[in-house]
């Protein structure tokens, strides 16, 4: 099975440098830890994403056949794109977080109970709940293949997973299969909750599946890869732990886990979401050289075995944050349940659900979905764009236009509502970081992109890249360069400038 990519018709003017890097890609340092720009940088224009979608949990899958890209989320909503920043809502309105039969049925077929097709996930679970949870759907010899999930109840700990299937990416689905289903009527340690499966390949063709949330944490199941029984598990049971959850089985969760392999950096990535989906969701990483484990972060702990790794581990790429230029004091939060596609021009692409927040109350209801683009620092490491994608195509960067005040976010390493919010510094051009005039820490750039920052004792790596500015008031939106880098201890900073020579 693959997640099939393909061009984006954005991505032509930077083609030649994915061509360079794949022909030298386990070769040259320089291009050891992801495509690295070979022409100068050029800001954006103009920005014109699409951002009232809503998807839940959004799984991104590219349909091999005219290469469109869907995001297939929780409660049945589903959204399409052509571009990765033009989205149509396929199924739910768009506004409800308990969208019903409904809109289940562009996915079952018309007049079809989606329970009278999942008749044994609905036996094992029981019919109380409004919708399934996290679908990921893969394509595999003509055929798609969704892997959903259904829970007794919200924050019920008996869940099953399975998989329906269909010749058309919308649907219908029919034809169930039980892939691996837990009986816990509560929450904790015992025995993995089995919601949020995601499928991926690695770089030997075996086929895997990640699956879990909260207590027991996040495991792998091995799948076969051909014949009748593809997509099916090789062996009963729940797998290997690779990300262990909270000690207490409760909360905070860890969960949405998303695995996927960088053959520049020869690495596979765990990514998992903390915290409450409504109040402090947030994104952590992971890496390990095996597809099974074990994952580490930026510290060198492994997730399988580190206490409390549902609440402190993984390098954290992003949470409830606020620049301070966002108008009316708005706000990002609850930002997570992520899941990552590549196109072959070999730009990565973070695909998650966020909502808005006004100061420190709770978040707005909905999931919006968006967008973003990862890079990956000179270790190896992802970091994400500190803003939404519009088309923006990274490049090479003069010091002296690196030279400048940023607005500076440093991501919390806990996970809270309250949101990081931004604070002024200024980049000096003899390499110095200052803040209100005193000098806080130095920063240097290597080969006109990768970055090094020292901030107030704290040691960040990342890269400087475009961005259109979304957070600025309409009027005054305007590409701007930013700086996404993370920390010895794993946390993320980002940063947005102005404009460039």
């Amino acid at each position: 099975m693959k997640k099939i990519w393909i061009t984006l018709p954005l991505c032509a003017v930077f083609a030649f440098a994915a061509a360079s890097c794949v022909a030298c890609a386990k070769g040259g340092d320089d291009v050891k830890y992801g495509l690295k720009p070979t022409q100068a940088v050029v800001l954006p224009d103009y920005g014109d994403r699409t951002d009232n979608v809503a998807v839940h949990d959004p799984s991104v899958f590219q349909d091999p056949k005219d290469g469109t890209y869907y995001a297939f989320g929780s409660h049945f909503m589903v959204a399409s794109s052509s571009d990765l920043i033009h989205w149509t809502q396929e199924v739910g309105d768009g506004s409800s977080e308990t969208n019903g039969q409904k809109e289940a049925q562009k996915l079952y077929g018309d007049g079809v109970n989606w329970r009278d097709v999942l008749v044994e996930s609905v036996k094992h679970a029981g019919r109380g709940m409004p919708s399934t949870w996290a679908p990921d759907v893969n394509y595999h010899d003509g055929t798609y293949y969704m892997y959903y999930s259904l829970t007794t109840a919200f924050g019920s700990g008996r869940s099953v997973i399975g998989r329906v299937s269909s010749d058309n990416v919308l649907g219908p689905y029919a034809d169930e299969e039980i892939i691996v289903k837990s009986t816990n009527g509560t929450l904790s340690t015992a025995e993995p909750n089995c919601i949020d499966p995601e499928l991926f390949e690695d770089k030997d063709g075996g086929l895997w599946m990640v699956y879990g949330s909260s207590g027991a944490g996040i495991h792998i199941k091995e799948l076969y890869n051909s014949g009748e029984n593809w997509g099916l598990p090789k062996e009963d049971g729940y797998g290997k732990l690779i990300w262990k959850g909270p000690a207490n089985g409760g909360t905070p969760v860890v969960e949405g886990p998303f695995v996927f392999y960088n053959d520049l950096t020869d690495y596979y990535y765990l990514m998992t979401t903390y915290g409450d989906l409504n109040t402090d969701y947030n994104m952590h990483i992971a890496r390990s050289k095996n597809p099974d484990g074990p994952y580490t972060d930026v510290t060198g702990a492994d997730m399988a075995t580190l206490p409390n790794a549902g609440m402190t581990g993984g390098n954290k790429i992003a949470g409830n944050y606020k620049f301070e230029r966002a108008s009316a004091d708005m706000g990002y939060a609850a930002l997570g349940h992520n899941s990552v596609i590549k196109d072959k021009s070999g730009k990565y692409f973070v695909v998650y659900h966020t909502r808005r927040q006004t100061g420190s109350s709770k978040p707005t209801a909905g999931h919006n979905l968006c967008v973003s683009q990862l890079f990956f620092n000179e270790q190896g490491w992802p970091v994400m764009s500190p803003v939404c994608y519009e088309g923006e195509t990274f490049g090479t960067v003069a010091e002296s236009d690196v030279a400048q005040t940023y607005e500076v976010v440093v991501h919390t390493a806990a996970t809270q509502q309250a949101p990081a919010v931004s604070q002024d510094y200024a980049l000096t051009d003899d390499g110095k970081v200052t803040k209100s005039g005193a000098e806080v820490g130095t920063w240097s750039l290597k080969e006109g992109y990768y970055i090094a920052l020292t901030i107030d004792g704290r040691n960040y790596n990342g890269v400087v890249v475009p961005g259109w500015d979304m957070y600025a008031v309409a009027a005054k939106q305007e590409g701007r360069l930013c700086i996404t880098a993370v920390s010895d201890e794993g946390i993320s900073l980002w940063a947005i400038g102005g404009k460039v020579s």
